[in-house]
Parts: C-alpha cells; sequence; structure tokens
C-alpha cells in the first residue's frame, strides 16, 4: 500500500496547476464554462425556448432567463424522469439525487447528468485529495483505508433505466472498481437502505480495519463512531485507528461538533476539512488549514456557472443577480447557479458570504428558508451557531442537537425566540445559559439587539431542555434518518417547534 501511496499522491497533486490556474483567472474561467454551457444546451428544449443561439453575454442570459427554483424546474424534471430526454440538457440522463424537500413535495429530485457526475461531484472528491496531498506531503492516507458514511436511502427504479437515490449513494454506485479496495466496508453494508442496521454493521466492520480518513455529515458520523468504541471498548478512536489522519465533513456547521471530535480524536495532528457538495453541484473546499476556521475555496472550473443575489433581491418581483466580478466583501448572497446537468438560474436556497476576492472565498451563513425574522431582527444559522458557542464557552455546557423558531404573545404586542436544546452536557443553570445566549446573540447581531432594546419588540428567549434522544426520535418520525438529512436549525414557523413538544409530551 505504500507505492499505492506513493503513486496516488504523485497524481493528484499534479491537478493543483489547474486550480492556481481558477485561483489566478476566475473571471475568464467563469466565462469560458458560460459560453460551453449555452453552447452545450443550445438545442435542448429549454435552450430553444430561452433562444440560447442569440446569447452573446452573460448579461444577455439574464435578461432571457427569470432566476429559478425547483418547483419552476419541476415540470421539465417530471418530464426527464418519465424518460424524455433533450430537455434540460442534451446528453442522457437517469440518474436523479433525492434531497429534501419543498413546501410540496417530501422530495426534490435533483438530475444528474454524466457530465455532472465526473466533472463535478467527482472532481471534487479528487481535488479534496489533490490539496491535502498539497498541503501535507508526507500524508499515508492510502496506507489504509477511507470510510465514506453515505446516505440511508436505497437506489430505487422510477422508470426504465430511471434512478433515484442519496448523492453519496449514487456516487459510491458509480465508482470505478479500483474504489473498492481503498474503502470499507464493502459496498453492500454501505448501501444498506435501513439506517440502524448499517450503523451496526459498519460499526462491525470498521473496527476491524486500519482507517486513516472518514468523511460524511458530522452528526451521524458521532453515532457511528460512539457505537465503535462501544464495540471495541476502546476510550478514543486513535486506540482503533492510530493511523487516522483526516475527516472530510459537510452538510452542516462544524462549529458544535468540533470539540467533540477532538476528544474522539487526541491529537492535533488529526485535520478537519470541510466540503461545499450539495446534491445540485461540488461548490467549496477548505484549501487553508492555519486556523480551526477554514473559508472554503469557490471551485470555479466544475461546470457550474454561478451568480449571487443579494438578500435584499429574494423579494424583489424581478430579482437581479450580480457575477462574480461584481460580489463585495461581507455581503450576504443567495447562491443561483446554472449547472452541466441542466439546472438553469437555480437558487440552490444557501446563503453565503464572501470573506476574501483574491481568490474566491466564501463562508456558508445560512439557508434562504432556515432563518427567524418574526420581528426584524434577521437572525440567521451563522449567528445561531455562534451565539450557542458563546454561551457554551461561558456556561461550560455542551450541545448535541437544537432548533429556534418565534414565539408570540397573546394578546400583547411582540413575542420572542424558542429554543429547543439537547444538551451532551447542561449547563447548571438553564436560565443563567439563557441569558449568555441572548448577551452573545446581542453581540453578533445589531438587528437582533435592536428589537430586543427593553423588551420593546422582542423580549427574553424563552428555551425548553429536551432529553438526549429527542431529536433523533423526531428524525426518525420524518422517515429521515442518515445521510444528508439534519435538523433544520432555524424556523420563520412555529411547525417544529410544536413537533417537538409533542413528541416529548408523548
Amino acid at each position: 500500500m505504500e507505492l499505492v501511496n506513493s503513486i496516488a499522491s504523485w497524481m493528484l497533486k499534479k491537478r493543483m496547476h489547474q486550480i492556481e490556474l481558477f485561483r489566478k483567472y476566475p473571471h475568464e474561467v467563469q466565462i469560458e464554462w458560460f459560453n460551453k454551457l449555452i453552447n452545450t444546451a443550445k438545442n435542448t428544449e429549454f435552450g430553444k425556448k430561452h433562444h440560447f443561439k442569440r446569447i452573446k453575454s452573460r448579461q444577455d442570459f439574464q435578461k432571457r432567463v427569470p432566476i429559478s427554483d425547483y418547483e419552476t424546474l419541476k415540470p421539465y424534471i417530471e418530464r426527464v424522469r418519465q424518460g424524455e430526454q433533450n430537455v434540460l440538457w442534451p446528453t442522457e440522463i437517469n440518474w436523479f439525487a433525492k434531497s429534501s424537500g419543498t413546501t410540496s413535495d417530501k422530495s426534490k429530485f435533483i438530475p444528474v447528468s454524466k457530465e455532472s457526475l465526473e466533472e463535478c461531484h467527482y472532481k471534487g472528491g479528487k481535488d479534496l485529495l489533490s490539496i491535502y496531498f498539497n498541503t501535507f506531503p508526507e500524508s499515508k492516507l492510502f496506507v489504509g483505508k477511507g470510510m465514506v458514511l453515505g446516505g440511508s436511502s436505497e437506489v430505487n427504479e422510477y422508470k426504465k433505466n430511471s434512478y433515484y437515490g442519496d448523492l453519496s449513494t449514487i456516487i459510491i454506485k458509480n465508482l470505478p472498481y479500483w474504489a473498492e479496495y481503498v474503502r470499507t466496508p464493502s459496498i453492500d453494508i454501505t448501501l444498506l437502505p435501513d439506517w440502524e442496521t448499517k450503523i451496526e454493521k459498519m460499526a462491525q466492520a470498521g473496527a476491524q480495519e486500519d482507517v486513516t480518513n472518514i468523511s460524511g455529515v458530522p452528526s451521524w458520523n458521532l453515532a457511528l463512531l460512539q457505537r465503535i468504541l462501544e464495540i471495541t471498548g476502546k476510550k478514543n478512536m486513535l486506540e482503533v485507528w492510530p493511523n487516522f489522519e483526516m475527516y472530510a465533513h459537510g452538510g452542516v456547521s462544524f462549529t458544535p461538533y468540533r470539540e467533540k471530535f477532538k476528544k474522539l480524536f487526541p491529537s492535533e495532528e488529526v485535520v478537519y476539512m470541510e466540503t461545499y457538495n450539495a446534491s445540485e453541484g461540488f461548490i467549496g473546499l477548505q484549501d487553508q488549514f492555519s486556523s480551526e476556521e477554514g473559508d472554503l475555496l469557490l471551485m470555479l472550473d466544475y461546470g457550474i456557472f454561478y451568480e449571487f443575489l443579494p438578500l435584499s433581491e429574494l423579494v424583489s418581483d424581478n430579482p437581479k443577480a450580480e457575477l462574480l466580478e461584481d460580489v463585495e466583501l461581507g455581503q450576504e448572497y443567495a447562491i443561483v447557479m446554472s449547472t452541466n446537468a441542466g439546472l438553469w438560474r437555480y437558487m440552490l436556497g444557501d446563503t453565503v458570504r464572501f470573506t476574501s476576492l483574491e481568490p474566491y472565498r466564501i463562508k456558508i451563513s445560512g439557508r434562504t428558508k432556515y432563518f427567524i425574522n418574526a420581528f426584524g431582527e434577521e437572525l440567521m444559522a451563522e449567528n445561531a451557531e455562534k451565539g450557542l458557542q458563546l454561551a457554551c464557552e461561558k456556561t461550560g455546557a455542551s450541545i448535541k442537537e437544537y432548533t429556534a423558531g418565534p414565539y408570540f404573545n397573546e394578546g400583547e404586542n411582540g413575542g420572542g425566540h424558542e429554543w429547543i436544546i439537547e444538551f451532551e452536557n447542561a449547563p447548571e443553570d438553564l436560565e443563567y445559559f439563557t441569558e449568555a445566549l441572548d448577551n452573545s446573540l446581542k453581540s453578533l447581531n445589531s438587528d437582533y439587539e435592536a428589537k430586543r432594546y427593553k423588551d420593546m419588540n422582542m423580549q427574553m428567549p424563552k428555551l425548553t431542555s429536551v432529553k438526549n434522544g429527542t431529536f433523533y426520535e423526531w428524525l426518525k418520525s420524518k422517515g429521515k434518518l442518515g445521510g444528508q438529512n439534519k435538523v433544520p436549525r432555524l424556523s420563520n414557523h412555529r411547525k417544529l417547534i410544536e413537533e417537538i413538544h409533542e413528541l416529548v409530551l408523548v
């Protein structure tokens, strides 16, 4: 395996030259991909309808094609799922990534073309390794094996030769045969549809292997690693996997989980690498490791053309998105993308903030639908994560899961935020924790601070501590165990809050 590691390291590091090119010439690379996408899709039904042949510039494109979401493109996607081709994209599309749903559907089905699979998702995985080996040239990552905790969805046939499943399942299903030699467990275990059975079998298999790296959503990986410790009776994971090097994480903020993983892997040599891979496309990779909170390099040559919609434009009847060269530092933007799977001016639903323009680096700040703005406070997920972190530091607490939404005073003006928290280590004084959280949010968000001034528009937060496993049971009740499924952190309504309350009362 030493020889395999050396060859793989050498081949992967060669890609760094191309990464440097789009770092140095980001606008040129984006224009090149824009032209390629438009030219490739000009004879599709969507391309003909929006006169792609007449589009001469990105500005033409913005005028001719409206910003869309899943609901807008759903009629086209459903026809492709039924077997029609050349609708949104000219090459055959037989795979659909099943993602979290919309207001009218339980699930979204995102088209995955051969190009998006190879030029985007697989390329992102290879670039993750390229950046890692370039940064840590002495790595022995391939001396051992990698463990990927993918989705709990099996691959399902929709129509003849049309399949859907969790993105990670689709990626694993289409990996080349040689990938089986560098990963564990076997594919039949990895693709088990029942989440609890899969965790048990993966833990049993993983406890016997020399694993050097893992990847997946932090909350679900914690469950797997804790089960491995139960099986082996070891104190930490480095006693099980002494050669462990790196954890590639994504899907949710790593802030609430960082200290938990450091306890599981008690070594400063273990690297935590953030990824940003949505069902719609692989968007960003951490390329700096000098601090714990790494920003993400925007990956610009993956067959995606990007636009960025200022949050103030979300409520506009004719929203105007900005091109990459026009974005500003520190501003909040919703991502709009056109992809090599036929998603045109598609609003992803994530919000980001640029932290660097040379090269372009971003931080994920939240979701366009996951925020609280019931009183004009504009609380984003990033504020919530940081506020909870500060409150935990002040009180010695640690959090496993949480969600928050508004409450409204009956017969009175105003209300506030209600937080439901599943603590790993509960604070001695819940009232003091609530006060610390409130003060932290005031320091982080000027709108929140203004609305909380003398309790005039918003009152103190309400906080409920629930027993261990409550959020797991909520996810299970929704059929959302594993994979990319996660607890919505912030909601601008009380639906989730009420569902948790009902679950606690049962």
